[in-house]
């Protein structure tokens, strides 16, 4: 039986590296990607199986980088996890204060580079039929003030998700808003302040598992909806 393999970008912290130990841990190929070598290091060093982990760092905005990601995917891929993200400035500015150039930055790489990831890997989802899962926000459908580069970033996300999805059938497209998670970004987002009463980032992997492994149609999910889904199952088995 092959080993499913999986692409997992930002996952040397937050929800990317909760998601990749997961997967690690139950037997997955794992290409882990993180701008801190560093940090990337140790966090498969960490891992319950390293030798099935093959970390690339770099930074998702730059088309090299992308292209050695591709390489190390190689033939097949059976997941894409879009999950690096780059917030913003901190404190978060007003849009009548962010400027122009952080605001493409922040494009980049929260909309730009899901998209030509994708395109350099499809071959390898193609041979797996395999699935995407796009890391999106609440901010991409609520208004919060200082949330609007982020946001926007993310809304368009969701859509490029939505067009590929009807573009490409054969795979599984899923844009998924994971919540409010206690995550160096979310508290990057509030600095000063403490977040530590938000959800660890592993509280989200079941919500996930329903993605990743379920037959849900290609679509944009909210993880506490997933959950709900996943408990009315349970409930309707007993």
């Amino acid at each position: 039986m092959d080993i499913p393999t999986a692409l997992v970008t930002g996952a040397s912290r937050g929800l990317g590296r909760a998601l990749a130990a997961d997967l690690n841990g139950r037997g997955w190929r794992v290409v882990a990607d993180g701008r801190d070598a560093d940090r990337l290091a140790a966090t498969v060093a960490a891992l319950p199986n390293p030798h099935l982990v093959t970390p690339v760092p770099g930074d998702v905005a730059d088309p090299q980088h992308r292209r050695d990601l591709a390489r190390a995917v190689g033939d097949r891929l059976d997941l894409l996890v879009n999950n690096a993200s780059d917030l913003g400035t901190s404190p978060l500015p007003r849009l009548a204060d962010l400027h122009p150039d952080r605001l493409a930055a922040i494009l980049a790489v929260n909309t730009v580079a899901p998209l030509a990831l994708f395109q350099a890997v499809l071959p390898a989802l193609q041979s797996a039929r395999g699935r995407v899962l796009d890391v999106s926000s609440d901010a991409a459908v609520e208004a919060y003030e200082g949330w609007g580069g982020y946001g926007a970033s993310k809304a368009a996300l969701d859509q490029l998700s939505a067009v590929l999805a009807a573009e490409h059938p054969e795979l599984r497209i899923y844009a998924v808003d994971p919540g409010d998670m206690a995550t160096d970004m979310h508290q990057a987002a509030f600095p000063g302040e403490d977040i530590s009463d938000r959800p660890a980032p592993e509280t989200v992997l079941p919500a996930l598992a329903r993605l990743i492994t379920g037959d849900l149609p290609s679509g944009r999910y909210r993880a506490t909806d997933l959950a709900d889904l996943a408990a009315s199952s349970a409930g309707a088995v007993e």
